[in-house]
C-alpha cells in the first residue's frame, strides 16, 4: 500500500483564507543554516538572528536567546547586545532524532519582538512512544468488516443558494455504523468529466459547513463532512446548544471502551465518507486525497492509515499525535485530546 503523505499538497489543496497578523515594522528572523531546516543527528545546527526595523538592521539592538527541544525547557541562554543587528546562535546538535527550536526575543524603544526557528535531526527517524497492542490491525480489520455490512443510504438534498455556474452544492446524508447518521457538504463540478476526490475532515467542535466550493471550481470533488451525526447546515444557535450540553466534553465519551469509545465512530465515519465519494460516477478513480487541521489532522492522518484507498494526505497542526511525548522527553503534538486503539 504506497501512500504519498505530504504535510501541503497544492495540487489538492486551496489553503482557507485567514486572518492575518498585523504587519510588525520590528522583525526578528530567525533561520538554521541549512536551507531545508533539517539535519543529520550529531551535526550541529546554528541559527542566524537578525532583527529588522523597517527592513534594515537594528544596530546595538539587546536581544536573549533560548535553545533546546521543541516546546520543552531550554539547554542554553543569553542575552548580548547586537553591534550590527544580527547574530549567529552555536546551538549544537541532537544525537537522536527530533527538534531542536532557537527562540529569540528583541527590545526595541521598550517593547519585545519575539522570533523563532527549529531544526528537525533525522525526522524521519522519529520513532513512536507507544508500541501498537497485539490485536490493533485485528480490531480495525473487524470494524471496517463491520461498517461494509452497512447499507451507504446516501441521500443527497441540493442547496440552489450555494450552487454556482460551475459547482453542485448538496448536503449529504449517509449511514455510519452503529445506526448514526454521517452528514457532509458535497461539491461536484458541473462539467462532464472524471475529478480528483478530496475530503476535508473537521477540527474539534461543533458548528454548521458551506462546502469547498472554491476547490470544486478548480476540477476537484469535496466533500467537507461533520462527525457528530447531525446535518451540517442547521442554525448556528443548534451547535451552540448542542457544545454547551450533550455533546459537552465529546472527546472524553466512553474513554474506557474502545468499542464505544467516540471516536470509533467517528473513524469509521471517516471511510465511510470514502465509501461514498470512490463511488461517484464523477470520481476518476485513482486520486482520493483528505486533510484537516487540529483534530482534522488527526482525523486525516487515522484515514490515510485505515483507508489504502487514500493517495495523498494533507495533515497540518494534527492532534493526537504523540500524546505521551513528554513522557519520553519530547514534545507531544498541538492538542492532546484522547486515542483509542
Amino acid at each position: 500500500m504506497k501512500k504519498l503523505f505530504l504535510l501541503l499538497f497544492p495540487a489538492f489543496l486551496t489553503a482557507p483564507v485567514l486572518a492575518q497578523p498585523t504587519e510588525q515594522i520590528v522583525k526578528v528572523i530567525v533561520a538554521p543554516d541549512h536551507t531545508n531546516w533539517t539535519y543529520k543527528t550529531g551535526e550541529p545546527a546554528r541559527f542566524a538572528v537578525t532583527v529588522l526595523q523597517y527592513g534594515n538592521p537594528v544596530k546595538g539592538v539587546k536581544i536573549r536567546y533560548e535553545v533546546g527541544l521543541e516546546k520543552l525547557e531550554p539547554t542554553k541562554k543569553d542575552s548580548l547586545t547586537l553591534p550590527g543587528g544580527t547574530y549567529t546562535v552555536e546551538a549544537g546538535t541532537l544525537k537522536t532524532p527530533g527538534f531542536l527550536r532557537c527562540v529569540a526575543v528583541a527590545e526595541v524603544n521598550g517593547k519585545k519582538y519575539r522570533g523563532l526557528a527549529t531544526a528537525g535531526f533525522d525526522p524521519a527517524k522519529i520513532e513512536p512512544t507507544v508500541a501498537n497492542p497485539t490485536d490493533f490491525q485485528t480490531f480495525w480489520d473487524n470494524a471496517k468488516s463491520d461498517l461494509a455490512k452497512v447499507p451507504l443510504d446516501a441521500r443527497l438534498t441540493l442547496i440552489p443558494e450555494r450552487c454556482t455556474e460551475t459547482v453542485n452544492v448538496y448536503h449529504l446524508n449517509l449511514q455510519n455504523i452503529g445506526n448514526a447518521r454521517l452528514y457532509g457538504m458535497l461539491c461536484v463540478p458541473k462539467k462532464e468529466g472524471k475529478y480528483p476526490a478530496l475530503l476535508k475532515v473537521p477540527g474539534a467542535g461543533i458548528r454548521p459547513y458551506a462546502g469547498d466550493v472554491a476547490t470544486a471550481s478548480a476540477g476537484i470533488i469535496t466533500l467537507e463532512i461533520g462527525i457528530h451525526g447531525v446535518p451540517v447546515n442547521l442554525e448556528p444557535d443548534v451547535y451552540a446548544n448542542l457544545n454547551a450540553g450533550p455533546l459537552a466534553g465529546y472527546p472524553q465519551f466512553n474513554l474506557d471502551d474502545r468499542d464505544r469509545y467516540y471516536y470509533k465512530r467517528v473513524y469509521l465515519g471517516c471511510l465511510r465518507a470514502n465509501d461514498f465519494l470512490t463511488g461517484l460516477p464523477q470520481f476518476d478513480g485513482q486520486n482520493l486525497a483528505v486533510t484537516g487541521g487540529s483534530q482534522g489532522g488527526a482525523l486525516s492522518i487515522v484515514t490515510a492509515g485505515l483507508d489504502s484507498r487514500v493517495k495523498w494526505l494533507g495533515a497540518f497542526y494534527p492532534a493526537l499525535c504523540d500524546v505521551t511525548g513528554y513522557l519520553n522527553g519530547r514534545a507531544v503534538g498541538p492538542i492532546c485530546l484522547p486515542v483509542t486503539t
